[in-house]
């Protein structure tokens, strides 16, 4: 498979200065740890934040975590898509026979940013014991419907990131408020945000579709089975970012580079 053939040479690329990759990877976990830490000691101060306990808190920042390292990972190409039109590499995707998509996702990938993962998978390894939650089958199933439908959503937000590079050259930065800003709002259930935020973060920006309610299903605060499904609307969320992009890729013109 291509695809394989691709992550293997950009894997084995990084890998050439193993000292560098290990660093780096250790300095997006001490980054990310920093966040735990500040979560750590306002729990020891304050018990709970909006009825929500520690450990139930740790369940969101997890999986956001996950989501979004995952993404970044292996969506990279994307979010550096600026670049590509700037040096004139846009050009050249183009007259591959290759579809533009396939083409930019393999054109970066950070595989440093599991440093940050593997910071998630740890917390979430702690938070699932802690979290008092009775892991039957749905709630698990919940759980990965959490993960994957956070991976689509931040997907779509770095391709969203991208659409807008045909329109302004260079990236949009209030951008990063809804993909680094989810991250860091993610930490949080959004309802503590306030209501303004989480209808936002609702039926603008569906963070909260995969975050927040099927969260209240997973510590049993609603019985609405319907909140197990509302991750994958994620999915869906895809879609106009994708056609947005399809809409700057057909009004791009050639740098003639």
């Amino acid at each position: 498979m291509l695809y394989k053939r691709y992550l293997s040479m950009l894997l084995k690329s990084q890998l050439q200065y193993k000292a560098s990759f290990v660093m780096t990877a250790i300095g997006q976990f001490l980054v990310s740890f920093t966040t735990f830490l500040s979560m750590y000691f306002m729990f020891d101060r304050f018990s709970q934040v909006e009825g929500f306990t520690f450990s139930e808190v740790l369940l969101c920042f997890s999986v956001v975590l996950m989501a979004f390292s995952f993404t970044e990972c292996f969506a990279r190409g994307f979010d550096v898509f600026p670049r590509l039109i700037r040096t004139g590499e846009l050009d050249r995707i183009l007259v591959r026979p290759r579809s533009v998509v396939f083409q930019v996702l393999t054109s970066t990938m950070e595989f440093t940013r599991f440093g940050r993962f593997l910071q998630a998978v740890l917390v979430l390894c702690y938070a699932i014991p802690a979290s008092g939650v009775n892991w039957t089958g749905d709630k698990i199933i919940t759980l990965i419907a959490m993960f994957l439908g956070g991976c689509a959503v931040f997907a779509g937000l770095f391709i969203l990131y991208a659409g807008f590079s045909f329109f302004t050259i260079d990236g949009l930065e209030f951008m990063n408020i809804f993909t680094d800003g989810s991250r860091e709002f993610g930490k949080y259930p959004l309802v503590i945000y306030g209501e303004g935020v989480l209808k936002l973060l609702t039926y603008v920006i569906p963070i909260a579709l995969f975050q927040y309610y099927p969260f209240l299903y997973l510590i049993g605060r609603t019985e609405n089975r319907w909140m197990m499904v509302l991750p994958l609307v994620g999915f869906v969320f895809l879609l106009p970012c994708y056609g947005f992009f399809r809409l700057g890729l057909s009004r791009y013109q050639s740098t003639g580079s």
